[in-house]
């Protein structure tokens, strides 16, 4: 069944852009264009960047890098909660272990 798709309008740099996307999503899609336009507003502003082209492409790369920054931090975590976990697994086999080898 395919889903009907919204148009929702964002405003971004004082342009007003007509997105479709489902309707479900409508609330991440004007979160995200949010985001970039406070983004690219701060870049702007920094008046280091001129053109809209320009504020795009350094607002894009900005946040992918900022997105490649917290998948790595993910993955830190993910590893850590890894680790943990195989940790406490082997102190529950050890207890557990020494808990069999006392009732025999």
């Amino acid at each position: 069944m395919t889903q009907q798709l919204a148009q929702v309008s964002v405003r971004i740099l004082d342009k007003e852009y007509q997105v479709a996307c489902p309707p479900d999503e409508r609330t991440d899609l004007l979160d995200s264009a949010e985001i970039l336009d406070d983004k690219m507003r701060e870049i702007r502003d920094s008046g280091r960047v001129v053109g809209l082209d320009r504020i795009a492409v350094m607002a894009a790369l900005n946040m992918a890098n900022d997105l490649m920054h917290a998948r790595a931090r993910d993955q830190e975590l993910e590893g850590d909660v890894s680790n943990r976990l195989r940790s406490i697994s082997e102190r529950v086999d050890s207890v557990l272990g020494g808990t069999q080898s006392l009732d025999l």
